[in-house]
């Protein structure tokens, strides 16, 4: 598939498992109604994010990747390709910040987050790696919140020949004299650049999921879009819930992007 109609969503999730899926089942209908065909849901949507970052406060519930609830997840998206992040509880029971993707039935790939702040890691282990894989709407390669402010988690998606990067976030706003307004907001400023910049740097197609609303102590800054390879915002949801939708050639788009300055091509990692 070239052309994408592509949504990226800023929604409230939080401990009630059926809440949340009651409203994944809402959001993949009216995608679908748009013709949707890749849908990027928020870190944690399923069973929320921690409400204590100290780790003290009651932790999302862990699930397994093959286990009941991700396949209800993969019934629910039918032909459509959606991401999802979630609790993962693997055979020993390690814990981790996890995003699932999942499409035609099956699951087509997961990410475990690599880049774990403000005392996340008194919750989750930390995964390890960044690994590209191939989907119906292109090769997808996905991140979690925190990943994305460091370069090297999608530059090695991208030399993985991800088309498409994914970042699903639980992205507060600052703790700190934070402002009324969530879009004079430092963090949410954080945000929307490194959106773009990982885009631009390396000519991916970018789609970035946030959570919204409040959970705990914390208060998120929304701000769902979808950055082509230029670093230009196609579509935003702005610090309001919602869905950015947008359509693009996906192959077109990258090939435009990379012809004359190719930032992948033009590496010279012998220097660096």
């Amino acid at each position: 598939m070239t052309i994408v109609r592509m949504a990226a969503v800023a929604e409230e999730f939080d401990r009630d498992l059926e809440g949340d899926f009651a409203r994944i089942e809402k959001l993949v209908a009216a995608a679908r109604a748009e013709g949707v065909h890749l849908l990027a849901l928020p870190e944690a949507c399923l069973g929320g994010y921690l409400a204590d970052l100290d780790g003290d406060a009651e932790q999302p519930p862990a699930l397994r990747v093959d286990g009941p609830e991700i396949a209800r997840l993969a019934t629910i998206a039918g032909d459509m390709v959606v991401c999802a992040g979630y609790c993962e509880e693997d055979d020993g029971g390690r814990r981790y910040n996890s995003v699932v993707c999942v499409g035609g039935g099956r699951v087509l790939g997961r990410h475990r987050k690599v880049h774990q702040p403000l005392r996340e890691n008194a919750s989750y282990d930390s995964g390890d790696s960044f690994a590209a894989f191939d989907t119906p709407v292109g090769r997808i390669g996905m991140l979690i919140c925190y990943d994305k402010a460091f370069p090297e988690s999608a530059r090695a998606l991208a030399l993985d020949g991800a088309e498409i990067i994914v970042c699903v976030s639980a992205w507060p706003g600052s703790r700190t004299d934070a402002p009324a307004d969530l879009a004079a907001d430092r963090w949410t400023r954080r945000f929307d650049l490194f959106d773009r910049a990982r885009a631009l740097e390396n000519q991916v197609v970018w789609v970035s999921a946030n959570q919204s609303g409040t959970f705990g102590s914390l208060r998120f800054v929304s701000s769902a879009k979808i950055v082509d390879p230029g670093g230009d915002v196609l579509a935003t949801t702005g610090v309001a819930p919602g869905a950015a939708v947008a359509e693009i050639d996906v192959a077109a788009a990258l090939t435009a992007a990379r012809r004359s300055m190719g930032h992948l091509r033009d590496r010279r990692p012998e220097a660096y």
